[in-house]
């Protein structure tokens, strides 16, 4: 029997089909493909809007939705528990990495000051922190915290890893009270659960040393926002964020102007070979469907 799949992208872009699958191209529109009611595998395009993640949803026949990004908290309430939810967990633990390695040493080294010097034609030396001899707290350390810690090699730099659950060398995150205090630099890449919402509170910010550095490059609501914006109003700490709550950020929010703050607009996996590395993880899934193999990065019950 044939498995109908849809793709939003040719086949040829997937390296082809694998034996026993059909598909059709749907790019994310408001018209559904004629086979509707035989599609069993939707790859879900990026931007999708809700009203057409809940059509999806109530397909016959559908079993499995695949997102291309690792974040799957604005697809979740859409997908009922009879369907599979996969994520594109690898494809963009590289970009994300490099993004929050140069996030730290952005800031540490005070180049937004320098750019801005730079902007307004204006010499302006000052002397900097150094990243060596830091303390690096990763607080979600999964592919992404191991892919962080790589690129920190060499830069002498301690590192402190906090996990749901603890495993040899990495602590729980029962235990951040007594962690927190002591890191230079806390990095967030947790994943959005009703548990981190807002987890990094002014009770979590009050723990973090004088001058130390909070990277966010998991998701804005992990973050108090107000809370934050109090800590870097008072100079007492430093931020570099890839992501905000609201996101994107509205034209006068007091982000933009927060003194000691480093902002992208959430391009942390925006490198021109996450298309190509997304795809490699849907190219892997199909042949996994066809071969009637488990599918991977499967997002259960406690999350991912």
């Amino acid at each position: 029997m044939l498995t109908r799949v849809w793709l939003p992208d040719s086949p040829e872009a997937f390296g082809g089909l694998p034996a026993g699958i059909e598909s059709d191209v749907w790019t994310g529109g408001d018209e559904l493909p004629p086979t509707a009611d035989e599609v069993e595998y939707v790859v879900l395009p990026l931007g999708v809007k809700p009203e057409i993640i809940r059509k999806i949803a109530a397909l016959p026949r559908l079993a499995t939705v695949q997102i291309l990004s690792a974040g799957a908290d604005n697809i979740l309430p859409y997908i009922p528990a009879h369907i599979t939810l996969c994520n594109a967990r690898g494809a963009h633990t590289a970009a994300t990495a490099e993004w929050t390695v140069g996030a730290i040493i952005a800031s540490v080294r005070n180049f937004p000051r320098f750019a801005a010097g730079q902007q307004a034609a204006r010499w302006d030396p000052t002397t900097s922190d150094a990243v060596a001899g830091k303390r690096v707290l990763i607080v979600g350390y999964g592919s992404i915290g191991e892919a962080v810690e790589r690129r920190l090699a060499g830069w002498e730099v301690a590192i402190d890893r906090v996990a749901r659950h603890a495993r040899d060398g990495v602590h729980s995150i029962d235990e951040l009270p007594a962690i927190a205090p002591d890191a230079d630099v806390v990095v967030l890449l947790v994943p959005v659960t009703d548990e981190t919402k807002h987890m990094v509170n002014a009770e979590f910010l009050k723990m973090m040393k004088d001058g130390a550095l909070l990277v966010n490059a998991a998701r804005g609501v992990i973050v108090d926002t107000e809370a934050l914006l109090a800590e870097l109003a008072s100079g007492r700490l430093r931020a570099a964020l890839d992501v905000t709550d609201p996101e994107p950020l509205p034209d006068g929010h007091p982000l933009w102007s927060a003194p000691g703050l480093l902002l992208t607009p959430h391009v942390g996996g925006a490198v021109r070979a996450s298309r190509q590395r997304a795809y490699a993880v849907v190219t892997a899934q199909l042949a996994r469907l066809a071969a009637g193999q488990p599918l991977l990065n499967v997002i259960g019950a406690e999350g991912y």
